[in-house]
């Protein structure tokens, strides 16, 4: 069986159903191969995007996203939307075509070296130099990429291996890796800690995913307030009482005042990043103590408490197991009425009928139609702060949104990922005009290959975060921000084959969202913006730089 073959055949017995790429000379092959599979292969209009698309697939499926480019610039476009995958712990097979072995380091015509070039955003890499060692690396990069802390693994598969014979009985062989370590120890002690707090929060990031049944039961029983990351929006319903929302530097204020005021922090699958927890969005009590429940040893005694429990190992058997061993554990009354007064004190107004039109009140129109199988996902910017702000998620998976990587341009390559993995959802893909513009032309993309998604465009002119940086903090020096020569965005929806609608009114948005949502094909929806409104709260990363007022202070 040729080695092509083979890979295909491979990806057909793990129920891959969907790939996401672009063709290029070392993967002729390949793509030959393919011409006879069952696998939808999507073809994109960049790789960047292909890796997007595979990203907000295995986001939504919380299956890997599989990716396919060719050697020289077809990889190194892959590069980004790689790295914003492994950034956020995102499963996927990445495969790269490569030149020919015997041409390897020789400079050929489109050779880099992909594998020590996706080696720092990568989980593991695997270059295939004989054929026969092609089930080994597919098969055990399947099991890497999704088992302990998931990310990318990349392939890297040379022309003239993948088009070479290799022994068909190969591909009954198992390849097994080992199990990933844990240490669950600390439960008991854990236990007793929660028991003696007064003031417990729990964080859950996007490690807390993959458990949501079992932190929601965790939460039921502490009856506490709950804190999320970014990436663990939806984890905890949104609908739960002392539910306070995302903490950090653009969080809610509730999220902040209860973490300040604990002096007990459970996290669950969240890194303590700088953009969550910083020194005004930290615990402040120098008692206080952490749990800590996580896969990845690496994240233990980033957030600066000396006292500590670090317990390693997967979140859906840890919380479980820890649940337990609270039985009979009885609330704390006093702050959980304490919890709910912050709540209750960070109440924004949204539904404001403003000319220029206020992105929050954008972000309660697409509220009102966003159901329990919606899928929204974001760029990176202000249209991304405000997502997390303003809208609610009573289930996990339902919020894409790049993380740690920040990656513009995330958003529509992502919607339209998510739409194929989860054909029957509605999906919104929420862009400013500057990320909008770096990826644009994937909505050729998502026209041919029949993925619908409604695109919420913000345009407020502006590259909007950067300028907001640059109001607050550097004088109103408005220094390269401002996207001149933008295109009318309405005729290059049409152009594309999309419908395109153009918002100015705030009563005009509710209309033109359901109209984008029910007209059967992809439409952007372009609602101006006033480019004046700030995303606040904003917690500066300088502890002693003054904090910007705004409508959502107490």
């Amino acid at each position: 069986m040729k080695g092509t073959k083979a890979l295909v055949k491979m990806l057909e017995d793990k129920n891959v159903e969907t790939m996401f790429g672009y063709p290029g000379g070392s993967v002729i092959p390949l793509y030959d191969a393919l011409y006879d599979s069952s696998i939808r292969h999507v073809l994109v209009r960049h790789e960047q995007c292909a890796a997007h698309m595979a990203d907000g697939f295995a986001r939504a499926s919380g299956l890997p996203g599989v990716c396919l480019a060719t050697s020289g610039p077809g990889v190194t476009n892959l590069v980004t939307g790689v790295a914003t995958a492994y950034a956020d712990s995102v499963p996927m097979m990445v495969l790269s075509g490569q030149v020919k072995t015997n041409m390897l380091g020789l400079g050929a015509f489109q050779e880099v070296d992909a594998y020590s070039l996706l080696m720092p955003v990568t989980k593991h890499n695997f270059r295939v130099l004989d054929v026969n060692r092609l089930p080994h690396a597919i098969k055990e990069a399947w099991e890497v990429c999704r088992t302990g802390r998931p990310g990318p693994v990349h392939v890297d598969l040379p022309v003239d291996q993948m088009d070479s014979d290799m022994d068909e009985a190969l591909l009954d062989e198992t390849y097994g890796i080992k199990p990933d370590p844990e240490d669950l120890s600390g439960i008991a002690a854990a236990a007793q800690w929660i028991r003696e707090a007064e003031r417990p929060v729990v964080l859950v990031g996007g490690g807390a995913v993959g458990a949501s049944e079992e932190v929601r039961r965790l939460v039921e029983l502490l009856q506490a307030p709950v804190d999320a990351t970014l990436l663990g929006l939806g984890v905890v319903p949104s609908s739960y009482a002392l539910n306070m929302g995302p903490l950090g530097m653009h969080g809610r204020l509730s999220a902040k005042s209860a973490m300040n005021e604990a002096d007990l922090v459970i996290s669950i699958g969240s890194r303590f990043s700088d953009r969550t927890y910083s020194p005004r969005s930290k615990m402040t009590d120098p008692r206080g103590r952490v749990i800590h429940i996580d896969v990845d040893p690496t994240e233990f005694g980033k957030h600066g408490h000396s006292e500590r429990i670090d317990i390693l190992g997967d979140a859906k058997k840890a919380v479980p197991m820890l649940t337990a061993a609270l039985e009979g554990y009885r609330p704390k009354d006093a702050w959980r009425e304490r919890a709910a007064e912050f709540k209750s004190r960070c109440a924004c107004e949204c539904d404001i009928g403003r000319v220029p039109i206020i992105p929050q009140k954008l972000m309660h129109e697409i509220g009102k139609m966003v159901k329990d199988d919606t899928i929204v996902a974001t760029d990176v910017g202000q249209n991304q702060m405000w997502a997390m702000h303003h809208l609610d998620f009573e289930h996990p998976r339902r919020l894409l949104s790049s993380g740690t990587f920040g990656t513009m341009g995330y958003g529509l390559p992502a919607a339209i990922g998510a739409k194929a993995a989860k054909p029957d959802s509605d999906v919104i893909a929420i862009t400013g005009d500057g990320g909008f513009q770096m990826v644009m032309q994937e909505m050729a993309t998502s026209i041919a290959e029949d993925l619908p998604v409604t695109v919420v465009l913000l345009n407020n002119g502006t590259l909007g975060m950067v300028r907001q940086w640059q109001k607050l903090f550097w004088n109103a020096r408005y220094s390269n921000t401002t996207l001149r020569g933008d295109p009318d965005f309405v005729k290059l929806a049409e152009a594309f084959g999309a419908k395109g609608i153009r918002v100015e009114k705030p009563g005009e948005i509710g209309d033109a969202l359901r109209e984008g949502r029910d007209c059967g094909r992809t439409c952007l929806v372009e609602v101006v913006v006033d480019r004046d409104e700030d995303v606040l709260p904003m917690l500066p990363a300088d502890p002693n730089a003054p904090v910007p007022k705004g409508r959502c202070t107490y």
